[in-house]
This record gives C-alpha cells, structure tokens and sequence, in this order.
C-alpha cells in the first residue's frame, strides 16, 4: 500500500469511527433518559434498584455477545458495568429528587 493510500484509508476510517462514536453516545444517552421509567416501574413493584439478576442477565449476555463477536470479554463487560452504573446512578438521582421534592 503507497503512502498516499494509506492516508486515504486512515482518514476514511477515522472518520466513519467518528460517526459511529457519535451513534454510540447517542445510544448511550437514550439507554440512560430509560432510567426514569424504569425507578418508578421499580417503585410500583417495590423493587430495589440494586437487581442483581438483571446484571447477571447482562454480564452473561454480553459476554456471550464478545465470544460470538471475537472481542475481548473483559473489556466488553467493563464497559457494560460502566453503562449500569451509570443507569443505577441515574436512578439514585432521580428517586432522590422524589424524595426531596
């Protein structure tokens, strides 16, 4: 591959990871505005918001996901858990303003 072409490729790639990162946090964000449904769903049921098989459920299901995709399980599941925390977080904040408001 010439040089001319390889900078081609590499700013084309670039730029098509650029979208897909903003796809990412666009999908990130829609994930996360869920969190209100979901606390008041878990009021009504009693439900904490620590559910510990939901994350089971999540932890197994992604790392089924990396295997079937060939990418590396631990770093998937981390960004999985990141994703939850951030939900549970989300979920914190909101039952917390019911509570004071």
């Amino acid at each position: 591959m010439d040089e001319s072409h390889a900078l081609r490729l590499l700013h084309k790639s670039r730029e098509q990871i650029d979208v897909i990162d903003e796809e990412i946090l666009i999908l990130i964000a829609k994930r996360t505005s869920l969190a209100r449904d979901i606390i008041n769903a878990k009021i009504s049921l009693g439900i904490d918001i620590q559910d510990t098989k939901r994350e089971e459920y999540i932890e197994n299901k992604t790392r089924k996901l990396a295997r079937e995709n060939n990418i590396d399980e631990e770093k998937l599941s981390q960004i999985m858990k990141i994703l939850t925390d951030l939900n549970k977080k989300e979920q914190e904040q909101i039952l917390r303003r019911k509570d004071n408001g």
